[in-house]
């Protein structure tokens, strides 16, 4: 089979029944079609209303008369090595139609060598399939003359056809899989990014490949395209003085990186730290000398395009995830702090204003961590820097904005962040990233800082000492106590 993007046509009774597909460009079959599901495929989610609505689907084109039905795209890998095509997309519809197939002819349904693989070992699959099946089953008996059961039967084996694309390069069949599943919307910038890296990794072999996008698709989707558009991009855009207004196609070049081909001396100064960092944590020297790996990652720098691409994301997707989980400890992050318990609190969660507080409060421990927090288990001076001074630091910086404001949007804090006449406004991100050290940060932010006047807040302060089970439900106890509210109880 040639390496270039195939396309071909095949029915659905070929492809299930025949391990066929019925015809190339050229017009050929293709036979000794061996349909796998890798591993790095997501869970078969289809419910029974899915499952119920391809078939009332394919009734009502029958009904009609269509000759021919076209039911969708099948994306497939075809692994040399095992011989396998692996399905990329269309997962959902294979099964599916198995599973329909069945419904109707036993006989012959059980026969389906794509159904001989092993399904139901996925918490969603052991559900959804057996589910579908039993619903299909009986939306099959409401069909009374199994003549007309007979006919449906044929009509989706020889009149229900599927447009197939087959490649042998894997990160060729991501990429028209991301392209594929934008239907004309579109697409997130995290998956414009993750197209646009594993083609930077054409030179890995498939397994390396496969192991990398099954590690991405792991991740929390939703989670991971926050990631990006409120956290690394704004971070990235705050550092440098600019306003960060939205992630999207036309401004995700500074997540691209530096490509193999870059041979800039800035560039391969980035890919010689990268290169060391791989090295050592390759060896043995972490393990010999107690050292901890090496991390070649910072925010504010440039990435190395490819596979390292996928790292970075993994990184700071469990930094974040750390960050913000406030009754978990692990390695050097918050845990367990009285003001987050506070912040953590319903009805500081809700609204606008109080989710752009968050952010800013999140973003810049996000940044500390990533500056001064190495992996590993931290000294007890390291964690008392990051819990004790620079968490109470960031969240009288962030939400001293908050406590100005009744309303608060996102053009006020742009301009809180980047310097207006607002007390406590200054870039704590660009300190951040110029300190050489946490001390020096920390002695920055002391001078920086400056109480309240209570004729400034905005906030409510009522109930201010109220607490329930220890935890304060007002957020400006902490600004009573550390002594940032001016004339407090005059």
């Amino acid at each position: 089979m040639s390496t270039a993007l195939q396309l071909a046509i095949t029915t659905i009774g070929d492809l299930l029944l025949g391990s066929t597909i019925s015809k190339n460009a050229e017009g050929k079959p293709l036979s000794s079609i061996n349909l796998v599901i890798p591993p790095y495929q997501r869970p078969y989610k289809w419910t029974t209303k899915n499952a119920v609505q391809l078939l009332d689907d394919i009734i009502e084109a029958k009904n009609q008369n269509k000759e021919t039905y076209r039911v969708g795209t099948l994306i497939l890998h075809y692994d040399t090595a095992k011989g396998a095509y692996n399905i990329v997309d269309g997962q959902q519809r294979t099964i599916t139609f198995s599973l329909l197939l069945l419904a109707l002819n036993e006989n012959e349904g059980k026969n389906i060598p794509f159904l001989n693989q092993c399904l139901t070992d996925e918490m969603h699959n052991a559900r959804n399939i057996p589910n579908n099946y039993r619903t299909l089953e009986r939306r099959i008996h409401t069909i009374a003359d199994s003549r007309e059961r007979n006919e449906l039967y044929d009509y989706i084996k020889n009149n229900c056809e599927l447009i197939v694309v087959i490649t042998e390069d894997i990160s060729e069949a991501f990429q028209f899989f991301d392209s594929q599943n934008a239907r004309g919307k579109k697409l997130y910038p995290h998956d414009l990014l993750k197209a646009y890296h594993l083609r930077e990794m054409n030179h890995l072999d498939t397994t390396q490949t496969e192991k990398v996008v099954k590690s991405w698709e792991d991740l929390d989707q939703k989670k991971l395209a926050l990631l990006f558009s409120d956290y690394l991009y704004r971070v990235k855009e705050w550092i440098k003085g600019n306003r960060a207004e939205e992630l999207n196609e036309h401004n995700i070049q500074k997540f691209k990186g530096i490509n193999r081909s870059g041979n800039y001396p800035y560039a391969q100064f980035f890919k010689g730290a990268f290169a060391y960092a791989d090295m050592v944590n390759q060896s043995a020297m972490p393990f010999v000398s107690g050292m901890t790996n090496l991390v070649p990652f910072q925010i504010d720098t440039p990435i190395i395009a490819g596979k390292s691409f996928f790292d970075y994301a993994k990184h700071y997707f469990e930094i974040l995830k750390d960050i913000q989980n406030n009754n978990k400890y692990e390695g050097y992050f918050i845990n367990d702090n009285d003001i987050v318990k506070t912040l953590d609190l319903r009805h500081y969660k809700n609204g606008v204003g109080n989710g752009i507080t968050r952010l800013l409060f999140d973003t810049a421990v996000l940044l500390y961590v990533d500056r001064f927090c190495p992996t590993g288990l931290p000294s007890k001076s390291d964690k008392e820097m990051l819990e004790k001074q620079f968490v109470m630091y960031a969240f009288i910086w962030a939400y001293s904005l908050r406590a100005q404001y009744y309303n608060l949007g996102w053009q006020s804090a742009q301009n809180y962040i980047l310097g207006n006449d607002l007390k406590n406004s200054f870039n704590i991100y660009k300190l951040i990233s110029e300190a050489d050290s946490p001390v020096a940060l920390l002695s920055v932010l002391s001078d920086k800082l400056s109480p309240l006047h209570n004729n400034n807040i905005k906030a409510n302060m009522n109930d201010i000492d109220y607490e329930v089970n220890g935890v304060y439900q007002n957020y400006l106890y902490y600004f009573k106590i550390n002594k940032f509210i001016e004339s407090y109880g005059n």
